[in-house]
């Protein structure tokens, strides 16, 4: 009888190890390493009767041709813009998310709205329990294979019968492969049968799509190298007790990491929210202090949002400062410019932000939105509601100018904004826009034209 062969695995970042350690060296947590039974059979191909034998050879840099990536179209504009235009053929894309947050369900509606042959294998969910969903989703689903299968060499029997277009996996941490004897979802099992999926999604070009659970500290389960071998890792985000979900690019090796896809959760499944800025706008039926918009770009994409301020007097000794969406630091910075700069006495008074809309915005170009919705809130006046803002602002309290500005300013006039205020370095390349442009170079004139 041969003997069981074990090693030992770190569960955070998946470094093995020949003995056991009560501190990883590589992460430097402690008691993370666990004892895994490792058995790996010598014939490992994802399709046990392949013979194919490629060796790569070194090419000079200039003699190498360089090929468009061929993509999938996925029906989904969201989805679309956030993978780079759709999914490239032989790509391995990875999706993250908290539980019940909606990760099948907008998987599942991508794969009965594509037009293509897809394979949805499910380790979590009956037929029946798909079926169900489906119906409620009411997309076309002719073209949608539903298998439901954890161990990776049937998956792989049925693919061969079918020949699918895309495949979707739900989720990675239920499947397991006979060449490593571990339960499923643990760190050599996740690592092997995601190997074995990538080497028959390069082989076959064939685009791969995994559901990926995260831990309690919002990091996707599984070794690290889960996703350095991928190629796209997505991230989807919101609150389960608001409707509105945020679709992100954590890495893509295909296109930019700074796009954005937001969706709203209804009873028939994910739609896509075309124009963001309805969600990031409250609807007001009067004007109120406080309160300030500002035009940022996630990506390629301009949003208005809606920054909300709250200036009131210090209770106890301490001031409080309190943001939602924003960088602290940052926060503590114009404060110390305005009290600088501008005369402001805000150091005795607790500061509220808050960006609506439950986004985070990393974009400098909303620092006079929250310089302006500090100060109205401070003075008690509102800014008015047709007026918003896209500057930075400086040290010395001067207005500084933002990248791409007439994306801003356009898409503060498809809105409705009668007026926006920027920084009178910006260069503006067209002179034909209809709303009326401010141009300021320090707080004080921000402050004499609002106020």
């Amino acid at each position: 009888m041969a003997k069981t062969k074990t090693t030992f695995f770190c569960q955070n970042c998946g470094t093995q190890y020949a003995k056991w350690v009560g501190k990883c060296s590589a992460c430097n947590e402690w008691n993370t390493i666990v004892e895994e039974v490792i058995q790996k059979d010598n014939m490992r191909n994802w399709k046990q009767t392949a013979t194919i034998k490629r060796v790569s050879k070194a090419l000079n840099i200039d003699k190498i041709t360089i090929n468009e990536e061929d993509r999938i179209n996925t029906k989904n504009n969201e989805f679309n813009r956030v993978l780079g235009g759709g999914l490239v053929k032989g790509s391995m894309t990875l999706l993250g998310g908290e539980p019940g947050i909606g990760k099948s369900t907008l998987l599942l509606q991508i794969a009965l709205g594509i037009d293509k042959k897809v394979l949805y294998v499910s380790g979590e969910e009956s037929q029946s329990q798909i079926k169900m969903r489906a119906e409620r989703l009411s997309e076309n689903h002719s073209n949608c294979l539903i298998l439901t299968e954890t161990k990776t060499q049937n998956i792989f029997k049925s693919i061969e019968e079918v020949h699918p277009d895309v495949v979707v996996i739900d989720s990675i941490q239920t499947l397991h492969t006979d060449y490593i004897e571990a339960s499923p979802g643990s760190i050599s099992q996740i690592r092997e049968t995601t190997a074995e999926l990538i080497k028959f999604a390069k082989e076959t070009a064939t685009p791969v799509v995994l559901i990926g659970h995260i831990t309690k500290e919002g990091t996707i389960a599984g070794p690290k190298i889960l996703e350095h071998m991928v190629d796209v890792v997505l991230q989807f985000e919101g609150d389960r007790n608001h409707t509105y979900r945020i679709l992100r690019a954590q890495k893509n090796r295909f296109g930019s990491t700074a796009e954005l896809g937001i969706y709203e959760m209804q009873n028939t499944g994910l739609r896509e929210v075309e124009n963001p800025s309805e969600i990031l706008i409250s609807e007001k039926d009067e004007s109120l202090s406080g309160t300030a918009i500002g035009a940022t770009l996630e990506g390629m994409r301009p949003l208005m949002i809606e920054v909300q301020a709250l200036v009131s007097t210090a209770v106890y000794g301490t001031p409080q400062r309190s943001v939602t969406g924003y960088n602290i630091k940052r926060l503590h910075m114009i404060l110390a410019v305005l009290e600088k700069r501008a005369g402001f006495r805000l150091g005795a008074k607790d500061v509220f932000l808050n960006i609506a809309g439950g986004i985070t915005v990393d974009d400098p170009a909303i620092d006079l939105a929250v310089v302006a919705a500090i100060l109205s809130s401070n003075e008690d006046v509102a800014v008015p509601q047709d007026t918003c803002f896209a500057a930075e602002v400086g040290l010395a309290g001067e207005i500084r100018p933002v990248n791409r500005v007439d994306q801003r300013i356009l898409e503060a006039e498809k809105l409705g904004f009668s007026t926006i205020i920027i920084s009178k370095f910006n260069k503006i390349a067209s002179k034909n826009y209809k709303i009326n442009i401010v141009l300021v170079s320090k707080i004080e004139e921000v402050f004499q034209r609002l106020f």
